[in-house]
């Protein structure tokens, strides 16, 4: 067979793989109760969806999703840890019933999945190199100079760093937060983008970067950014993310889930801004 055959029969095997794969049925909430186990999956990403070292499933996520399950009878759940940009196309292909790893309501992730409603509420942030040699602030930054900064594989600060008129080649995509330390610190990148929380938690393990003081939230179409997380599921979950927003509306009225956000770094305006923004007018924006 020449290579041109090949070529075309393996572009064709690739398409028809992703096709099965985007039309895999997800399991129904019946189903699910019937086998007595859901699998959720995160992204090993303090503090909103981790495993400890114990293999215990933690976070903001984790520790509402173990609260709701319970209340609708699921007595089991199998964890599954992926990369953050693995999450979405895990739930199309059927890998997983859902995803405990705060992913922000995102327009174009609409389409694509579906969203619960809010579980949190958070801000963006900045971790730097130690001292903070090129005197970056604000996402702003890298649209003015040709300093380089990192994200992270599908996460939604490419899309604020888009909007803000960072060219590409601006941006190093790194594939998990464990590698912006090494990233930020050997000069790679100047920074590394990520929500405020993220980027605390990883200042916290090295002395050689830390978070950018006097950082700005971006401010895109006239309104600082902040994202609002949820769970999320697969497009033919329907009754399945039905019945979770059900218990989440009722947790959320308790000082329990409360407690939950406050005890992984959730200030109390990060609770109060969940209840702000319906997954209806995120998904419109």
């Amino acid at each position: 067979m020449n290579t041109i055959k090949k070529a075309a029969l393996y572009v064709l095997a690739a398409s028809l793989t992703g096709s099965l794969a985007g039309q895999a049925t997800a399991a129904s909430l019946q189903e699910i109760k019937d086998r007595g186990t859901v699998r959720i999956a995160v992204a090993n990403e303090i503090p909103y969806g981790y495993m400890d070292l114990d293999g215990q499933a933690k976070g903001v996520g984790p520790d509402t999703a173990k609260h709701i399950m319970e209340q609708l009878g699921i007595g089991k759940i199998e964890w599954v840890t992926t990369n953050f940009g693995s999450l979405i196309p895990g739930l199309r292909a059927n890998r997983f019933d859902m995803v405990a790893a705060e992913m922000a309501i995102l327009p174009q992730r609409c389409k694509e999945v579906l969203f619960s409603e809010p579980n949190s509420s958070y801000g963006e942030g900045l971790l730097v190199a130690q001292g903070n040699p090129d005197d970056v602030h604000t996402y702003e930054d890298f649209a003015k100079s040709d300093k380089k900064v990192a994200i992270m594989a599908g996460a939604d600060q490419l899309e604020m760093l888009q909007a803000l008129g960072v060219p590409a080649d601006r941006m190093v995509t790194i594939s998990n937060n464990a590698d912006a330390i090494s990233t930020v610190s050997t000069g790679r990148a100047s920074a590394y983008a990520a929500t405020s929380l993220t980027v605390g938690e990883l200042a916290g393990k090295s002395k050689k970067v830390e978070a950018a003081k006097n950082f700005t939230d971006p401010v895109i179409d006239g309104a600082p950014a902040r994202s609002w997380g949820s769970f999320t599921f697969s497009q033919n979950s329907e009754d399945f993310r039905a019945a979770v927003n059900t218990e989440l509306a009722k947790f959320k009225k308790t000082e329990d889930w409360e407690k939950i956000l406050s005890q992984y770094g959730f200030s109390p305006t990060d609770a109060k801004e969940s209840f702000s923004k319906t997954t209806e007018q995120l998904c419109a924006e």
